[in-house]
């Protein structure tokens, strides 16, 4: 308790020199172990940096003492101790490493023993000073890669850290490894193979997880983890299966055919007595399963979708969605399952997943609209969720006048208008507002304007505000009503906000003087945003109760993700460069790439690299971090200079410099070059790189750089500008149109290519798309074959002119992926500069 006192005070006292002379008395020879652990914890909260040394040799004794306790109170300790005294704690490393191969095991609560006595109960063993002090060693050497990975080798030796918890964090930060050098993939996934065979469970799974979470994982990578946990999902203990069976459930939204070699384990678990473990083996099933399976998986779903909770039908709605679109021939049976849960118990979030499932169906499989819309309203006849009423109201009105018998749905929809609250009569109101315009039966058209008419003595402001304008537009031309109640085209919602939010912020009062300008927002049809949807939609599976991810997050295999799109990020710099005079009289940005590294994140110099393209102009953004301790980086500028072997089109016009760079202070410096009037609008170069700065050392006590310096450069790698750079992905409603389009009035170029490294069609796919910056259209980023795949990509130059390229792809697993690749374009010169981004 007093421990706990002194913690809570510590923040607070103005001088604790008193408190920690008697803290110190605790942690000598002699002392109890209960106090000698706690003493430890309560001295490094209340200690400051300029107080560490004081108690480093006090420490350094209780990080090797004999009782796991006092050991890991010590490292523990320690790891917290590193933001205030990181060169201090370094010194301990020689300790912590013995701690780390020890053998010392602890029992009882807390690792020590309840009585009064110096000796350590032995009824159980967990080693866990072991696993504390590899993490202390990880941050320790967080800096230093190699270090790291003979750290990995001599701890993951077999034997040598008997810490199942030890062992894990070995495991992820052999992944971590893996995923961030190539050249060290191979041996620390032969490390994660040995893993797998270790004598813990959680161990095992650890090691799987990691395997699966490896970025661009291989077959054959896969296959290992695979394989380890097959033998799990007949074990006995429910708790094993479900690891295990959760585990594969993620990875099979990603590879579902290596999944699909233990489906015959798997099936049995669909009658497991565990509905969590039934659950995840159904849909995991359902992802791994072809198209001849599918009925003989939903009949056995219905059987027992009434004994889950709400949280594993929405998984189970989830799989059936993307099942939906992946075989449309099987759309009937799937949505007389949809629409028989629809009519179940349950709460609002469980029927929003069924009637999003019945959306796509009707937006991605034009088949089965009638007898979709036909479910949806007999649902909205007794719907307690008005959020959903009112969506499908808006889904009947946006869809029901293009059926053969819109008719039909206006009794639905008028019945909401007199039996349902104001929010939903409203919203049937609009929809009912839909049948009547553009109606070519005079009939049909009569009788929504009766009914509209009717509306006009509701008790609602909203409901006769909508009927009168309706009314009113009905009897305007077709042509002009329909801009208003029917027009498909949206703003690009995420441009939108930005654009609203840098106006509402903007601290140029001048901005105000003028309304803001919603005609430089973009406009995207409906037909691109639901094509947009489609592929999120068919090529992000993710379960609803996935496990909180250990690993990096694995990148959406479509290349679509939560990044900001090309027009947001130039919108982006655009409003940086505004504060900057000399890059502001560039006008807009009209492209921007993603970041480049030029170095390695263990250099002392981390360097990464952003290509700007303006109208005239192009600019190169050089973000740059000073790992260096005690050194600061005085007028930092870069060389960049264009290749030589190349005819000049760019001059370097000036460079803004960083000022100062302190230890682990980012900084930017800008290179500005002017396009040359010439044949070539798209210039296309390498620029070699070479850091130039003032190196001086800060002097320890005051903080301060040294007057005196000298002048050093650092060479960095060379920066690609190719044709990619000045294209943004775009949509086509139909890339037949488009092909043919640029091919008779611009230019075309072709490349063979073989990509030996590149080990799958669904990797070639993502990595072309993404070179090439263009948008993949009529759903072939998502590939269906593993031999061939046809790829049509499309986008815009930054001019405004047409790109289209035609990828056709073989696989071939001694040669890799060879593709042929033809792009056209409006423009002369921009078809071979794209083509030379893959070369």
């Amino acid at each position: 308790m007093v421990y706990l006192i002194l913690k809570e005070l510590a923040h607070t006292a103005e001088d604790v020199i008193m408190s920690t002379s008697i803290i110190m008395k605790d942690m000598t020879v002699g002392s109890e172990i209960v106090y000698k652990a706690n003493s430890i914890r309560a001295l490094c909260r209340i200690i400051d940096a300029t107080t560490v040394q004081g108690i480093e040799r006090l420490i350094k004794t209780a990080i090797v003492d004999k009782s796991p306790a006092v050991s890991s109170a010590a490292l523990v300790s320690s790891y917290h101790l590193l933001p205030i005294a990181r060169d201090a704690v370094k010194r301990w490393q020689s300790e912590t490493q013995e701690a780390a191969s020890s053998s010392k095991s602890g029992g009882g609560f807390l690792s020590f023993s309840t009585s009064s006595q110096h000796s350590l109960a032995a009824s159980g063993t967990n080693y866990m000073n072991q696993y504390h002090a590899i993490g202390l060693l990880y941050q320790i050497r967080s800096h230093d890669r190699m270090a790291l990975v003979k750290m990995v080798q001599q701890y993951g030796a077999a034997g040598a850290v008997k810490s199942p918890a030890g062992v894990m964090m070995l495991v992820r930060l052999a992944a971590k490894l893996a995923e961030e050098d190539p050249n060290l993939r191979q041996p620390m996934v032969t490390m994660l193979d040995t893993w797998l065979r270790h004598k813990s469970e959680m161990v095992n799974f650890e090691a799987a997880k990691a395997i699966c979470n490896l970025r661009d994982v291989t077959d054959a990578e896969a296959a290992l983890a695979i394989r380890a946990l097959q033998p799990f999902l007949t074990s006995p203990r429910a708790v094993t299966k479900f690891a295990a069976i959760r585990i594969l459930h993620t990875f099979a939204s990603f590879k579902p055919q290596a999944v699909h070699t233990v489906n015959p384990d798997i099936e049995p678990l669909i009658s497991n007595s565990n509905r969590s473990i039934a659950t995840f083996a159904i849909t995991t099933l359902l992802k791994t399963g072809n198209e001849g399976s599918v009925d003989r998986l939903m009949k056995q779903i219905s059987s027992f979708m009434a004994e889950i909770t709400d949280e594993f039908k929405i998984t189970i709605v989830e799989a059936i969605r993307t099942l939906c679109m992946k075989f449309p021939s099987k759309q009937a049976g799937m949505l007389t399952f949809l629409s028989g849960i629809l009519r179940d118990e349950g709460g609002y979030e469980f029927k929003r997943a069924v009637v999003e499932s019945m959306f796509d169906l009707i937006k991605f499989v034009p088949g089965s609209k009638e007898e979709t819309l036909s479910h949806l309203c007999e649902f909205i006849e007794d719907c307690e969720f008005t959020k959903l009423a009112v969506r499908i109201l808006h889904l009947i009105g946006v869809e029901g006048p293009k059926t053969p018998q819109p008719t039909k749905y206006i009794r639905y929809i008028y019945n909401r208008v007199v039996l349902e609250n104001a929010l939903v009569r409203a919203a049937a109101v609009t929809a009912l507002s839909k049948f009547g315009v553009g109606q070519k039966d005079p009939e049909v058209k009569k009788s929504v304007e009766v009914l509209l008419t009717r509306c006009l003595d509701d008790t609602d402001d909203e409901v006769r505000d909508r009927a009168a304008l309706n009314l009113r537009l009905m009897q305007e031309e077709d042509e002009v009503a329909e801009r208003f109640i029917k027009n498909d085209s949206m703003f690009n919602l995420s441009t939108f906000e930005h654009k609203l939010v840098m106006y509402v912020t903007s601290e140029d009062k001048s901005v105000f003087a003028t309304a803001f300008d919603i005609k430089t927002v973009p406009v995207v049809s409906q037909e691109q945003a639901l094509a947009e949807e489609r592929t999120k939609k068919l090529t992000t599976a993710t379960p609803t109760l996935k496990a909180p991810s250990t690993g990096l997050a694995k990148p959406k295999t479509n290349g679509l993700s939560d990044s900001p799109s090309a027009p947001m990020v130039a919108q982006k710099y655009t409003q940086i460069f505004s504060r900057i005079p000399e890059l502001a009289a560039y006008g807009q940005v009209l492209r921007s790439s993603t970041v480049v590294e030029l170095t390695e994140s263990e250099t002392e110099y981390v360097v990464s690299a952003v290509k700007h393209i303006f109208q005239e102009h192009v600019v190169i953004q050089y973000d740059i971090k000073n790992t260096l301790d005690q050194t600061v980086l005085e007028n930092v500028t870069v060389m960049a200079s264009p290749s030589e072997d190349e005819e000049a089109f760019l001059e370097e016009e000036f460079i803004i410099p960083a000022p100062a760079l302190k230890t682990n202070e980012p900084g930017v410096v800008y290179v500005a070059f002017k396009k040359l009037d010439g044949e070539q609008p798209f210039p296309i170069t390498t620029f070699s790189n070479v850091l130039k700065f003032t190196s001086k050392e800060v002097d320890p006590t005051t903080g301060e750089p040294e007057e005196s310096g000298y002048e050093d450069e650092y060479e960095v790698e060379n920066l690609e500008l190719t044709g990619a750079d000045y294209v943004v992905p775009a949509y086509g409603s139909s890339f037949d149109h488009v092909w043919e389009g640029t091919g008779a009035n611009g230019e075309e170029a072709s490349e063979t290519l073989q990509l030996a490294t590149i080990k799958s069609l669904a990797d070639a796919t993502e990595q072309i798309s993404k070179t090439l910056s263009l948008q993949p259209l009529e759903g072939t980023d998502v590939v269906l074959s593993n031999t061939t795949h046809t790829l049509k990509l499309y986008g815009k130059s930054v001019t405004g002119g047409r790109v289209a390229a035609l990828v056709k792809m073989v696989f071939s697993a001694r040669t890799g992926v060879t593709v042929k690749v033809s792009v056209r374009s409006d423009e002369a010169g921009l078809a071979a500069a794209v083509v030379g981004a893959l070369a």
